[in-house]
């Protein structure tokens, strides 16, 4: 199915099982928004569900994990090859990530999209996704990342994979990625969709020194220059300055949207795919979770542009989907508080009321 059929869709989420939501929150036996984002959080996932009981029973966290040609401009502290060993470690359940969803309670999903090796000697912890449409990308500074055909493919990979874990029963999903360079090519996407300059939206990534920053800098803004990616098409976007990792998290969220399922973000490399997923379709954004701020520069104004507001704001940027791993028991509690927590009339005390 072609992409512009995908989009179409995708509806808005139910205002009226939203207002439900909030009416059963305003009797519930506590202060009036008192839970703050969380109860937004649960509000939303109503709309998207379609129903005022909600249910976010079986959660996942989908990683994608891709190759970046753009770490050759040593933008990076580390080299390309630890991406195939932290998504080998994905498999064996042996990451933080990993770690922190054994804990929340939710399945992990490694996806290799685009690693630049071949991953055999993989765990059977979380079992690996293989979905590969090319050995990483090519360097975005020279020429560029993908062609459109390969961008177009790992959107519609990422939306296949969504509707496939829909079919599982799935409830809920969150997201995460494994890319060395990654920072690079989110800083990219996000300086054109955002319509502002690359040097204020790029961080130092996994730890890059003041010439190594100024270096990544330089190398975003030369890639931006020569290729001259058109902010009204995100697709040729991704396709010159962005990742297959970031393609194909733009398809999960879109899949999101298209399932009616909620897709809870991580931090700058999915909010910058979400951006571009909801500059693809605007009714995407319904379908969106922020879990936490993420501490590059691009985290906060990404989410502001998307209208999303974070419970958790600890200067996290480790990626991975730790920070949505963070947040997921608290909307496992909230939602617990939700529809289960003694209603005023039910304990007979006299409801709170707006003042």
């Amino acid at each position: 199915m072609r992409l512009e059929e995908r989009l179409g869709q995708i509806i808005p989420v139910s205002e009226e099982a939203m207002e439900q939501a909030r009416m059963r929150w305003s009797h519930v036996a506590k202060p009036l928004g008192s839970l703050g984002v969380l109860e937004e959080a649960v509000v939303k996932i109503a709309g998207i569900q379609r129903r005022e009981r909600i249910c976010i029973d079986k959660k996942a966290l989908v990683i994608m994990c891709a190759d970046n040609g753009v770490v050759a401009e040593q933008v990076t502290q580390t080299g390309q090859e630890v991406t195939a060993v932290v998504t080998e470690n994905f498999t064996r359940g042996d990451s933080c990530a990993c770690i922190m969803a054994r804990q929340a309670g939710v399945d992990v999903v490694p996806v290799d999209i685009g690693v630049a090796s071949d991953l055999e000697s993989c765990g059977n912890t979380c079992p690996l996704i293989r979905r590969k449409i090319a050995y990483g990308t090519k360097n975005m500074r020279t020429e560029p990342a993908m062609t459109r055909a390969e961008t177009e493919k790992a959107i519609e990979t990422g939306i296949c994979l969504t509707a496939d874990l829909k079919k599982q029963g799935y409830d809920l999903l969150a997201v995460g990625e494994m890319g060395i360079g990654n920072t690079t090519t989110s800083s990219a996407v996000a300086s054109v969709l955002l319509g502002m300059e690359s040097s204020l939206l790029t961080g130092r990534g996994a730890g890059l020194s003041d010439e190594g920053l100024a270096r990544k800098r330089e190398v975003i803004s030369e890639a931006v220059s020569l290729h001259r990616p058109d902010p009204e098409d995100p697709v040729d976007v991704l396709s010159k300055v962005g990742g297959l990792d970031l393609a194909g998290l733009v398809g999960v969220f879109l899949g999101g949207a298209i399932c009616r399922m909620p897709v809870v973000l991580d931090g700058v490399i999915t909010a910058a795919a979400a951006l571009a997923a909801c500059c693809l379709c605007p009714h995407a954004a319904g379908y969106l979770i922020a879990s936490h701020v993420s501490a590059e520069p691009a985290g906060r104004l990404i989410l502001k542009r998307l209208g999303l507001k974070a419970a958790v704001d600890g200067g996290l940027c480790l990626g991975e989907g730790t920070g949505a791993m963070a947040f997921m028991p608290m909307l496992s509690m909230a939602a617990d508080i939700y529809l289960h927590m003694s209603t005023f009339e039910e304990i007979r005390i006299e409801e709170y009321r707006p003042l």
